[in-house]
């Protein structure tokens, strides 16, 4: 027998008791779309919104404004740092925003996770919506005076922004040195959470996207309204029910992402949400419950 018509003799014998590298048979019993499923990548993204702020604790429309982290947002920082070193997570890359609440709680996290050597990168497109003029006013009177369905139109529809701010304003970003090598023209005066998502969308299919599918685990830790519109954009959410989801301080939210960037939805995660917090889950929902109240 000459040896090509041996070879394949031998190669046709073979595949029906051997794995097949082609992927018609790669055991006995497994399918085809079985075993693929079992080549998919898996990944893994955190996303932790920065500890309570100062201005937080004062009930104030902070946005933009660098205000530091409360008593209780460091303690809230360390504390999400502990669960999620507890759970044996760990990171190549950070992504934090300009501001200090957010890049704090990111170094709180990172110190407890002997994580300090990793590389950082911070990033304006993901800061906290701007909330134009009304930043620096206390919510519960911003309510009185303008009355509850106003307030929660500029705080919580998708696609309505809040006055904008003077063009003199202590809160336009123009006006400080922080952003002088961004274009003026991408600077806002004011943002809805539409805007806020196509200024963050950016750096995510940009940057993110190809880092975490090269491999990188992947932490950002980052704002309210920066953090819904990525989980608006990861799960799905209509811009009607995004409106009403709330993220609690501090709590580390874990996403499995699938080689196409769709989230796996995982056991205990809270609706609309597929992603886990982590921690107990009913003190969980009565933080969320806690963000939903600042405006009575």
């Amino acid at each position: 027998m000459k040896p090509a018509i041996l070879f394949l003799s031998m190669l046709s014998a073979a595949s029906a008791f051997a794995p097949s590298f082609l992927g018609t048979k790669l055991s006995s019993g497994l399918s085809q779309s079985a075993s693929t499923t079992c080549l998919e990548m898996k990944y893994t993204l955190v996303l932790v919104r920065h500890g309570e702020s100062t201005w937080n604790d004062e009930n104030r429309f902070t946005g933009w404004y660098d205000c530091p982290l409360s008593e209780k947002g460091l303690k809230e920082a360390n504390d999400g740092a502990n669960l999620l070193k507890e759970a044996g997570y760990t990171f190549d890359v950070a992504y934090t925003s300009t501001l200090q609440r957010a890049i704090k709680t990111l170094w709180i996290i990172l110190e407890e996770m002997h994580l300090m050597y990793i590389p950082i990168v911070n990033t304006w497109r993901l800061n906290e919506r701007h909330y134009g003029g009304l930043t620096g006013l206390n919510k519960q009177e911003t309510v009185d005076k303008h009355g509850k369905d106003q307030v929660l139109v500029w705080r919580r529809s998708y696609d309505i922004p809040p006055p904008d701010c003077d063009d003199s304003s202590e809160y336009y970003p123009a006006n400080d040195p922080m952003y002088a090598n961004v274009s003026k023209e991408d600077l806002p005066k004011s943002e809805s959470l539409k805007l806020t998502e196509e200024r963050f969308m950016v750096e995510w299919d940009a940057n993110l996207v190809p880092l975490i599918k090269s491999g990188k685990k992947v932490i950002i830790a980052a704002h309210g309204n920066t953090l819904r519109a990525l989980v608006k954009h990861l799960d799905g959410i209509s811009k009607d029910d995004i409106t009403g989801l709330n993220i609690p301080t501090g709590v580390p939210l874990v996403y499995e992402l699938d080689d196409d960037m769709n989230p796996i939805a995982q056991e205990g995660a809270i609706a609309p949400l597929t992603g886990k917090y982590l921690g107990d889950l009913d003190k969980v929902r009565e933080r969320i419950g806690a963000v939903a109240a600042q405006t009575k």
